[in-house]
């Protein structure tokens, strides 16, 4: 994004750029009802379809599109309230009326990333950690020397044997250090189905191993969603996180039709994973759902892009629904950064993270 850009939103993004979130002045309350957490982020998803829903200058040839008028039909309104639901339905008709949205910047809340890669691996980290390491500066970059909130959580007696991950990006296993911090790390091709016997997990092995590979490091969602259900099909995780890569894939080729509607999926996943929450009588009503987004994406032209020179990339957006979160809808004049997660995750729990970890930032402002 440049400033001076056409676009209405540009204006508040340039003379918001250097408002950074203050320290949050909310305490959780002593007594919480979440027990678990599932953190969900969607790969390079912007900002600028969350709260605007499809943009009409890319659903082109701008956006390499060859069938204009069913993504039109699809995802086109006439207003940006009616595209943004008809995009993501379940974050604007549950999400939006029962949790809390951050990352509007017309609304003065820009949620923004602290480390200066604006890609994938560090922005993991960061998500995770609650802080920037300059180290990392590499998606290939080796198992992460930094203690995650999740390795911290899984030496706690409450939580131990209790957090696992699911992804499609095959570099999860180094993000989180699954091997240092005994975490399973379900990712990739090769490791994407929990050991079991069940005749379901045997299909999806097969699966894993028989599809199409568009994508040598990262496997399609809808694969990995299914194993996920699987696995909670028979364990009880009290910390999850899942990490959806199709939105960044199709963003990289170009295909803007190809993004929104992987985009959509996402959304459904994500549907589908709180009405199980919420059906289940040990989660019910004590579940928080947290959902963002590792990195930004460029404007216009730089839709597909990100990276250190990438303006724009560094603005992100983040939604929570839980009961410990009251309905507050989209925060306004809220600015927020992406290392508020991690302490965030700790907090619903009843701990304290910037404690263990003094580099870490704050939780989000999102306790009553």
């Amino acid at each position: 994004m440049r400033c001076g850009h056409g676009l209405m939103l540009s204006v508040a993004l340039c003379f918001g750029a250097a408002v950074l979130p203050a320290q949050s002045t909310e305490t959780p309350p002593a007594a919480l009802k979440t027990q678990y957490v599932m953190l969900v982020i969607s790969d390079g998803v912007r900002w600028q379809e969350v709260f605007n829903g499809a943009e009409a200058a890319l659903m082109g040839k701008a956006g390499a599109v060859s069938d204009t008028a069913s993504l039109r039909r699809d995802f086109w309104r006439d207003s940006p309230q009616s595209r943004r639901e008809a995009l993501f339905p379940f974050l604007w008709g549950t999400v939006a009326t029962e949790g809390q949205l951050f990352g509007d910047s017309a609304s003065g809340s820009q949620a923004r990333i602290t480390n200066t890669m604006k890609f994938s691996y560090p922005g993991y980290s960061e998500t995770f950690t609650g802080f920037a390491d300059a180290r990392i500066d590499s998606n290939n970059h080796p198992p992460n020397e930094n203690t995650t909130v999740f390795e911290w959580l899984n030496r706690d007696a409450a939580f131990r044997g209790r957090v696992a991950a699911f992804a499609t990006w095959n570099a999860f296993s180094r993000i989180i250090n699954a091997e240092r911090s005994g975490i399973p790390v379900y990712d990739g091709w090769s490791r994407g189905v929990a050991p079991s016997a069940s005749p379901r997990s045997a299909l999806l092995r097969d699966l894993y191993a028989t599809t199409i590979r568009l994508w040598p490091d990262n496997a399609f969602d809808a694969l990995m969603h299914q194993s996920l259900l699987e696995y909670l099909g028979a364990h009880d995780p009290r910390v999850l996180f899942v990490g959806y890569g199709e939105t960044d894939e199709w963003a990289h080729a170009g295909k803007y039709d190809m993004y929104l509607r992987s985009a959509r999926n996402m959304d459904g996943y994500l549907a589908q994973l709180w009405a199980r929450m919420q059906a289940d009588p040990r989660t019910r009503d004590k579940t928080t759902l947290i959902v963002s987004t590792d990195h930004g994406r460029g404007w216009g032209r730089e839709w597909s892009d990100h990276g250190k020179d990438v303006a724009g990339a560094e603005f992100i957006w983040t939604a929570v629904i839980g009961p410990d979160t009251p309905a507050r809808g989209v925060r306004a004049q809220t600015p927020v950064q992406q290392a508020q997660v991690a302490a965030t995750i700790a907090a619903l729990l009843g701990r304290d993270w910037q404690r263990a970890e003094p580099k870490a930032a704050p939780p989000l402002p999102i306790f009553r």
